[in-house]
């Protein structure tokens, strides 16, 4: 008997409730290299050695009109990259992964301007929670830093790139292949312009471009772009906000950043509002509606 459709239709959340788990593991080993790497040669190298695998996975060319839907997606993503690695240089890694997560609240309201997406009631709802969660995570009024506020213009860039993506119908691959290619060629070029040195690649620093280029990028990107043509704008955010939780977490198991009872609340909230949201969802309303 042939697979339904409808059959496979937790296969894109599960997809990027993956490829969230990667990003939020990622928040660590960044802080890591980032004290022994400079911004623009890390990110430099990550993406070149995304388009290396990705181009050697795929072995095909974007086509044209590819090119002319995946340049604003790439840009948007290039400069998601940069302002939210520039800020993890003085922030913590859960803090950071934190502050991120905001992008679950920007994604339904740029998918309102940009595409006059209607905002469905319970689509609100489980995004006000999710914004009252992420507060209660990054312990509002505690003040906030240059790194607070470049990681938070990296969350918007962030909500553009998923709400482009989502209304996209170009192959998966062509989209994943021109955000890597854009990604690679600004930070080279970037880092080459500025003069900033690449020092000499260590095991540590290996490791991570390895995870970060290969896993978090080549890979993750490519099954972020299937997954997001299958599912609405405001779905893929809300799933995709499982990674702040999941950086805090990553960054309390392996650094031992703290976890007050305020941030296990907002924890909770967020994976509540996450949930919530998918249940929702669950009772055959077509996704990307």
């Amino acid at each position: 008997m042939t697979e339904q459709p409808h059959q496979r239709s937790w296969l894109p959340p599960l997809t990027l409730l993956g490829v969230a788990a990667v990003y939020g593991w990622t928040f660590v080993l960044v802080k890591q290299v980032l004290a022994v790497y400079p911004v623009l040669p890390y990110l430099g190298l990550r993406f070149g050695l995304a388009l290396l695998v990705l181009a050697a996975v795929l072995r095909r060319w974007p086509p044209r009109v590819a090119w002319r839907v995946g340049l604003p997606v790439a840009v948007a993503l290039a400069a998601g990259y940069f302002f939210q690695t520039e800020g993890m240089v003085s922030i913590k890694p859960g803090i950071a992964g934190l502050l991120t997560g905001l992008f679950v609240v920007f994604t339904p309201l740029c998918d309102r301007l940009l595409f006059r997406t209607r905002l469905r009631t319970k689509t609100v709802v489980s995004v006000v929670a999710a914004l009252g969660g992420t507060l209660l995570l990054t312990g509002a009024g505690a003040g906030i830093s240059i790194g607070d506020l470049l990681v938070l213009v990296s969350a918007l860039a962030f909500a553009f790139q998923i709400v482009l993506l989502s209304h996209s119908r170009e192959s998966p691959g062509s989209m994943a292949l021109i955000q890597m290619l854009v990604c690679a060629v600004a930070f080279l070029c970037l880092g080459t312009s500025t003069g900033t040195p690449y020092p000499a690649v260590t095991g540590e620093v290996a490791f991570v471009l390895a995870v970060t280029g290969v896993l978090a990028s080549a890979l993750a990107v490519l099954a972020q772009s299937w997954a997001q043509q299958k599912i609405s704008a405001s779905r893929a955010g809300l799933l995709l906000a499982a990674e702040p939780a999941l950086a805090l977490a990553f960054a309390v198991v392996l650094t031992g950043e703290r976890l007050d009872w305020l941030q296990l609340v907002g924890a909770l909230v967020l994976i509540g509002a996450i949930l919530g949201h998918e249940i929702v969802f669950s009772d055959g309303v077509p996704a990307g509606t």
